[in-house]
This record gives C-alpha cells, sequence and structure tokens, in this order.
C-alpha cells in the first residue's frame, strides 16, 4: 500500500488569495484494487487564521469526452448522455445550466433539455454513480463510490450533484445547494475546526468484448457493498482519521404519542430518521455543515442503532414520516472510542394542540405526493418519460402553473377536491408576460359545521422548500393588513429551479383566535406575495387545523 499526501498549508502571506484553512488531499493505492482511494483533511489549528465563508468541498473528475458516453446514478436513472459539444451549440433556457438541445451530435437527442440539476439525489441514495465507456475494444467503467455519509454536511435528505454532462462525475461533501446560505460554513477570525472528508473510493472496473457493457454497473453495485461493509477503513493513515477501533455506537428505540391519534397509544417510530449531529435546536442537522453526522433509520418497531460514530459530544436528533416536527434528545451524547451507549426508551410527542379537522398532504418533508404537471412536449428530459415516480425532475414544470390558472389563483375545497389531483406542487408566482410576474393567492374552503368553539384554532403549516419567498396567511379576510401571519423573507434553496421536490423544511405552528372562523363556509387565503423572477415560492409539506384543545365535537 502507498498513501500520498499533498499537504497545502496556509500561511498569513496567502491571505486573500488563498482559503485560510490547511489542506491535506491524500490518494491510497492498495495492491489487488482496481481504483483508489481519495480523502481530505481540512484544519484550522490556531486563532491566527482570518474568517471565511466555504460553499463547497467536492472532487471534481474530468473524463475522455470521446470514451465515456453512459452515466448511470441509479438502476433507474442511466442513459447515454449528449456531448458537451451538444451543449454548447445548443439553447440556453432560464438559467445557463439548464440547455435546449438543438443541435446534437447525436439526432436522438435534438428537442431534450439538458440540465446538472436533473441528476441529483439526496443524500442517503447518493453512494455510487459514474460513466461507462461502450467503445467495443474494451467497455470501462469509471465510478465514484461513498460508502459513508458521514462527512457530508445537512443530513440524509440533503440533495446533491452526482454526475453530468462533461463527462463529470463528482463527489460532494459541503455544498449549498437545494439549502441555500443557511448551511454555508461560516468561520470567525480565530475559530479552530478539524474534520477528515472521505474516503471515497474510485473505483474502475472493464468488462470482455463479449459481456454486456452495462453489467459494469451492477459490478459497481456489487463493489459498493464491499465498500460499505468495510466502512470504517482501518487502512487510512492520518491519525486524525478515526479507524473502527476508535468509534462508538449508540442504541435505542424509538415511540410516538399523539394524543390525537390511535386515542394517543404509543406507536412505533417505523422508519424514523435517527441521527447524531452537533449539538443545537431542533431540526438544526439540516443546515449544519462543519460536525460529523450519523444516521440511521429505526426498524418497524423503532429500534435503532447508529453505529461507526466519531468519539465527540452530540445531540440525538429524529424526525418520523407521517407526524410534523423534529425531536432531540434531551441530554448531550459524549462518544468514546469503542463506547456503547443504551438509551432508555424514548418518546416523541409531535406538535399538536387539538383534534384534527382536516389536513392537506402527508408530512413527510416533500411535496411529492401533490399534483407534479406534465412536462413541455418541446422542453423534455427523455431519461424521466418512463419514470413517473421522477417527473419532478422535468425543466420547466413552475411555467405549467400559469398555463393552469391564467387569471384565477388555486382554489381547494376540503372534502370535494384531491391533493393529488388538484394542489400544485409548487406555490409559484404567476408569469403575466414580458418577463413579470406577479404575487399568487391560493384558497383553502372548508365547512364548519359545528359551532365555533372559543379558544385559539392551530394551522400546523409545514414547508417543504422555500426560494425567496414571503409566506402571507389569512382567514375570511383577504385584503386584511398585515396579515394574520407571515413567515417574513425565507428560503434560498432554489429547489424549484433546480427540479428539487424539497429543500429546507420548516413548520410553523399558527395560532388562529376563534373569532377568525364562522359556522358555515371559512376561506383561508395562502398568499406568496414576492414576484420578481419565475422561481420564488414554497413547497408546501403538509396542512393540518385543528380544533382547540380540549375540545372534541
Amino acid at each position: 500500500m502507498v498513501e500520498l499526501s499533498f499537504l497545502r498549508a496556509w500561511t498569513a502571506s496567502m491571505e486573500g488569495s488563498n482559503v485560510p484553512i490547511n489542506i491535506d488531499i491524500r490518494y491510497i493505492l492498495r495492491r489487488g484494487d482496481s481504483g483508489f482511494y481519495s480523502y481530505a483533511i481540512f484544519d484550522r489549528p490556531d486563532e491566527g487564521f482570518p474568517g471565511v465563508e466555504v460553499d463547497q468541498i467536492r472532487f471534481v473528475y474530468k473524463l475522455l469526452k470521446d470514451r465515456f458516453s453512459y452515466m448511470a446514478l441509479s438502476s433507474t436513472r442511466q442513459r447515454t448522455m449528449p456531448t458537451m459539444r451538444d451543449r454548447e451549440t445548443g439553447q440556453i433556457l432560464a438559467y445557463p445550466e439548464a440547455v435546449l438541445l438543438t443541435k446534437p451530435s447525436n439526432p436522438q437527442f435534438r428537442g431534450e433539455v439538458d440540465d446538472k440539476y436533473q441528476y441529483s439525489c439526496e443524500n442517503s441514495e447518493n453512494n455510487v454513480h459514474g460513466w461507462i465507456s461502450l467503445q467495443p475494444d474494451e467497455p470501462v467503467g469509471f465510478w465514484i463510490i461513498t460508502p459513508s455519509n458521514e462527512f457530508r454536511n445537512g443530513g440524509p435528505i440533503k440533495q446533491d450533484l452526482t454526475s453530468h454532462v462533461g463527462p463529470f462525475t463528482l463527489s460532494m461533501f459541503v455544498s449549498t445547494h437545494y439549502a441555500g446560505k443557511e448551511v454555508t460554513m461560516s468561520f470567525q477570525q480565530g475559530d479552530t475546526y478539524k474534520k477528515v472528508f472521505g474516503p471515497v473510493f474510485v473505483y474502475l472496473n472493464s468488462a470482455s468484448i463479449s459481456d454486456d457493457p452495462l453489467s459494469l454497473w451492477s459490478d459497481a453495485i456489487n463493489q459498493l457493498s464491499k465498500e460499505v461493509k468495510a466502512w470504517p477503513y482501518d487502512f487510512p493513515l492520518s491519525p486524525d482519521y478515526f479507524p473502527p477501533d476508535q468509534r462508538g455506537i449508540v442504541l435505542g428505540r424509538l415511540l410516538v404519542q399523539d394524543w390525537c391519534v390511535k386515542g394517543g397509544r404509543l406507536q412505533y417510530a417505523n422508519n424514523a430518521y435517527v441521527g447524531l449531529a452537533l449539538p443545537g435546536d431542533a431540526g438544526s442537522w439540516q443546515k449544519e455543515s462543519k460536525g460529523y453526522q450519523f444516521w440511521t433509520q429505526a426498524d418497524s418497531k423503532g429500534y435503532f442503532a447508529i453505529k461507526n460514530v466519531v468519539p465527540g459530544d452530540y445531540n440525538l436528533y429524529a424526525w418520523v414520516p407521517g407526524f410534523i416536527g423534529d425531536y432531540k434528545y434531551n441530554s448531550t451524547i459524549t462518544i468514546t472510542p469503542g463506547g456503547v451507549i443504551k438509551l432508555d426508551q424514548l418518546v416523541y410527542s409531535p406538535p399538536r394542540n387539538g383534534p384534527t379537522i382536516w389536513e392537506i398532504g402527508i408530512p413527510d418533508r416533500t411535496a411529492v405526493e401533490f399534483y407534479v404537471p406534465d412536462p413541455y412536449p418541446t422542453l423534455m428530459n427523455k431519461l424521466y418519460t418512463e419514470q413517473r415516480k421522477d417527473k419532478f425532475r422535468q425543466y420547466g414544470l413552475w411555467e405549467r402553473y400559469s398555463d393552469m390558472y391564467p387569471n384565477e389563483d388555486l382554489v381547494y375545497t376540503v372534502g370535494v377536491n384531491k391533493y393529488n389531483r388538484d394542489w400544485f406542487y409548487a406555490h409559484v408566482t404567476r408569469n403575466m408576460g414580458n418577463k413579470t410576474y406577479e404575487p399568487t393567492t391560493w384558497q383553502i374552503i372548508f365547512e364548519h359545521r359545528n359551532d365555533i368553539i372559543e379558544g385559539n384554532y392551530t394551522l400546523q403549516l409545514a414547508l417543504a422548500s422555500a426560494a425567496d419567498a414571503e409566506l402571507q396567511v389569512r382567514f375570511n379576510d383577504p385584503s386584511v393588513y398585515p396579515a394574520h401571519f407571515g413567515t417574513g423573507p425565507i428560503g434560498g434553496d432554489n429547489a424549484i429551479a433546480r427540479h428539487g421536490i424539497h429543500g429546507l423544511h420548516r413548520l410553523y405552528s399558527i395560532d388562529v383566535p376563534s373569532h377568525h372562523f364562522v359556522k358555515g363556509k371559512n376561506i383561508i387565503y395562502l398568499r406568496q406575495s414576492r414576484a420578481i423572477n419565475q422561481f420564488q415560492g414554497v413547497m408546501y409539506d403538509y396542512i393540518r387545523l385543528e380544533r382547540p384543545p380540549n375540545s372534541t365535537n
């Protein structure tokens, strides 16, 4: 085995020209491996380092453009790709990354849209991707294999780039993609810091002339399984890397108790996301970029095991699909080398003030259950023509709102409309032509059949994404100013433009005094008031109206 270290040590003479971090990039080559391992160590060792903001940390590989033509991200997301030349001769659309291919060298791509953000995926699934050379002399594959997400920022469902036309393939460690500046790594003057990013495995494989070249993808999947089984590796030589015997484990069980569901009985936190991240507020993990994060999903009965945890102080966080809000364990968890921590039975009580009157959507931190329109036939990416669950990755879907609602906005009647058919996936602006846009106001109409109950109703409003938006909420009066509730300016995750079905999650529990409602017909007005461009807006995750506490009728 050989391990190479390329160290760039920062000095005061570099101020203003180089990032004030000591950066050590390592490469490991081992006999018998079909590839190499790489990792990076970032270090700010003393108080003499000036402040800095870091938006991206990544490895990038540019492959031979005349050799690698087939890209694979998953078993369903793979195809022969256009070339960089095809993009250069195409028509730039609403932003430079999105290009309509007008003069491709391969006619099959004519009229398609290519955009690197169409190939993003969540951290938890971003574990192997790359390219295949289909040349008949010897098919070759080039793959990035990431056996752990512990060094990535933003938690398990943060989305990021993978591979794209170039051909490029990336190993993303830190970025603001699908999150915005809220997740930027920010260091003040004198802040010390050290973290190991990786190792990741650059895997190369080949097939004989008689083999199916796509068998290289299956082989890469098999290699991923081997790398995951071997993680954490025991061979990196940096003293800053924590080998298996220097790590700890946390065991426990998470239950959920919602007093308005199943009579308030304890329920298993089935498939709950449970993780360790730097200490902070509940939900802070999704904006956390500096420390390590360790995540798992609980089994069907809520049991979880968080393995291979680097020593340090953490908070334990969780969220449960099907329930709103974030869980945080009330004590700091300190991991020691080789330590095993067995927690008591944990109970999460999600936000709840009263019984449900009605609800829209599914609390899963995405807008995937809502209506995603068909793309424009002239602006399609054929990779997603058959993959209906990935239809949200098509270009230009935001413009379909103006086609469907050219004059009046969306109106949703509880008990009549269906959210998967009648609730547009993104609350966007209306295109008025000539590059002008106007705010849009959606209505939720519902009947309050019984007498109004004194006290505060609660509107639980969960957002899956926000991009330079401001959401105003009004009850039975569309013109009252100021609005009964406003978020203020929020969001920079750009998930609408970048074909994401979610970005950063937000939850607002809005108290609604009972005098705002009447017996009979009621209307809730949701106004997205910022309208400079077509990408401003929000995606909803879930909306629920609750009766006042201690009410049953």
